[in-house]
């Protein structure tokens, strides 16, 4: 068996799971979550546990089993903890505040960049220079950060741009350093 699909995903108090043919429900204190697996896998509510079966052991299915797995413990950790990315805008006269449902760029463009916040998702700027994306699904708060940080990646040489709080981003030396090292002629 897959090591981590065989595990059963505890239910915390206070999330209800339900499985309805083959889509599972998890509602929780921060909202409500589904998801549709494949149907010739099984998966069961019982003892405060949610356990999923696989139908063979091919190599394909014993994959899949810890996905489902994985994404069902996902899914109550969103309902109860929330999901949290934060991204750190660098660079000189770099701006980003939200308006409503619209989150502004100002990156050195000739233009400002206008980013729809999708639905489910909550997004702050505590400072003119950090992001907060707050969500109970884990896929979606990721894929806003990516789509956020893809606006401006941080660059090597100055490190300017839009990168994720605690990522490092390897610096090169600038022509002139490389340039004296060289020793020219």
């Amino acid at each position: 068996m897959s090591r981590i699909g065989k595990k059963p995903v505890a239910i915390p108090s206070g999330v209800k799971a339900s499985v309805n043919a083959n889509t599972i429900t998890i509602e929780g204190p921060k909202g409500k979550l589904n998801y549709a697996f494949k149907p010739t896998f099984k998966v069961e509510v019982k003892d405060n546990a949610v356990t999923v079966a696989r139908p063979s052991d091919s190599k394909q299915d014993k994959a899949t089993h810890g996905l489902i797995r994985s994404l069902i413990q996902n899914m109550i950790i969103g309902v109860t903890e929330g999901y949290k990315k934060e991204l750190e805008v660098t660079g000189v006269g770099f701006k980003v505040a939200v308006q409503g449902k619209i989150l502004n760029l100002l990156l050195s463009y000739s233009h400002p960049i206008n980013y729809n916040i999708p639905e489910g998702i909550t997004i702050e700027t505590p400072k003119p220079n950090l992001i907060t994306i707050k969500g109970i699904d884990k896929a979606r708060v990721g894929e806003a950060a990516a789509e956020i940080r893809d606006f401006y990646r941080p660059e090597p040489y100055k490190g300017k741009g839009i990168k994720y709080v605690g990522e490092h981003v390897r610096r090169k030396a600038g022509k002139a350093v490389a340039g004296a090292a060289g020793g020219g002629a």
